[in-house]
């Protein structure tokens, strides 16, 4: 199978989409990966395999488990970021899965939320997604270890794009 199929496959199961986000802000072994997702650890190894041949995931390290070796894998957000690339068509429909499912645990403190189609000017336009990768930037940079002291569980969901006239 060609990397791109391979990549597009794997970022395409909602529960790898998952473990991307999960991976962002931690290295984790399969293990770690089961016990936060509520999965089996069978499960969580074989969707790190499929993640790990598509170079969307890497082994990050090993340690020693109990007479055996686990392997600590990290998600390279920033290695893959490819400026003005857009996603494929199956990215955007297990985005949009993945949005209903974070949408159903939120908290009820804070949300913002932003549906528009209309037409704007270049620079505004420019400025509006700046902001918008500084965002996914930012919270990808701060990402932390799930559960760490001081953090809290957050969704960000972000889809901009023009589009024709």
């Amino acid at each position: 199978m060609d990397e791109p199929v391979q990549a597009l496959r794997a970022t395409a199961h909602p529960l790898r989409l998952r473990m991307l986000s999960l991976l962002t802000g931690a290295e984790l072994s399969a293990a770690e990966v089961a016990r936060e997702l509520d999965i089996t650890h069978a499960n969580a190894s074989y969707h790190l395999r499929v993640l790990a041949r598509a170079g969307e995931v890497v082994v990050a390290g090993e340690e020693r488990v109990r007479g055996g070796t686990a392997k600590r894998y990290r998600h390279p957000w920033r290695e893959g970021l490819e400026p003005g690339g857009a996603p494929r068509d199956v990215e955007v429909r297990a985005m949009s899965q993945e949005l209903v499912r974070r949408w159903e645990t939120r908290t009820r403190d804070r949300a913002q939320l932003c549906d528009a189609e209309l037409w704007v000017g270049e620079e505004a336009w420019a400025e509006a997604m700046a902001l918008v990768q500084r965002a996914a930037e930012l919270v990808h940079e701060e990402a932390r270890p799930p559960r760490s002291e001081g953090t809290r569980k957050v969704a960000l969901t972000i889809a901009a794009f023009g589009m024709e006239p």
